[in-house]
């Protein structure tokens, strides 16, 4: 498998455009890389490297991060700087929320995921392949919420097969989840995710914590003058985990936001 393609102007190599653009938006300070430690960031980690580019590589934990994937950043990249949030994801569903993050209401990742990089060009592995809604994102963009800082995506173009036959290709290493069957390695049971029931079964300790903390939510609720239709923590998993469920306005939904 090769990285180029045949278009109306002859061969492109893809791997030489990507560098080549690196190196035209090279910002004075250097690029802020945002790395999540999956395929795309381990494929802009090599390409900003291969450039000769300046950048300093930054990882936001979520604490809800499969344990795997923790462990290969920590070992494989320990060059990268780790920027922990101020609470965890169940102390934000405890202390500020009063809500699990979803589909409709995806306040984690603007918390946990989103943080850094102002003032500064903030180089991403996002590709117009991933979904209907980043294809319609621009390879060079301003950050809607922070107006100071610019979002570059160089591999934007790519496809997932461009991107493991790099990998393969530059022997790079990546997480051993992906040889397992996963195809994202994003927080463990985010509202986006396509494979809930196998991060539940993969990660039962995760499943229980979030029992757990419902369970809390639903006291704290109560205390707050918040009501619910939900009994208990295992019921109100059931209900959130249910992507039907979630996914419309149900009683239940419009009694657990009052």
């Amino acid at each position: 498998m090769t990285l180029v393609e045949n278009t109306l102007f002859g061969v492109r190599d893809k791997v030489q455009i990507a560098i080549e653009r690196l190196r035209t938006y090279e910002p004075e300070d250097g690029y802020w890389l945002a790395f999540s430690g999956g395929k795309d960031s381990v494929t802009i980690l090599r390409l900003a490297q291969m450039a000769g580019v300046k950048f300093d590589a930054h990882y936001n934990v979520t604490t809800v991060d499969p344990p795997e994937l923790v462990r290969f950043i920590r070992e494989q990249h320990p060059e990268v700087e780790r920027h922990r949030p101020e609470m965890s994801m169940f102390q934000y569903i405890l202390k500020v929320k009063l809500w699990p993050p979803m589909r409709q209401q995806r306040w984690c990742c603007e918390l946990l995921k989103e943080g850094g990089g102002a003032g500064r060009v903030v180089m991403t592995g996002v590709r117009w392949e991933e979904s209907p809604r980043r294809a319609k994102r621009r390879m060079v963009e301003a950050c809607y919420r922070d107006k100071s800082m610019t979002y570059f995506s160089p591999i934007i173009d790519w496809t997932s097969a461009d991107v493991w036959a790099f990998i393969h290709r530059e022997n790079i290493p990546y997480c051993s989840l992906y040889d397992e069957g996963f195809e994202r390695l994003g927080c463990i049971l985010c509202p986006m995710s396509r494979q809930v029931e196998r991060d539940m079964a993969r990660w039962p300790k995760f499943v229980k914590a979030y029992v757990n903390t419902f369970d809390r939510l639903i006291r704290v609720r109560a205390e707050r003058g918040k009501t619910t239709t939900f009994k208990a923590g295992e019921e109100m998993f059931d209900w959130w985990i249910d992507r039907r469920k979630r996914t419309r306005r149900s009683d239940a939904q419009m009694t657990l936001f009052e």
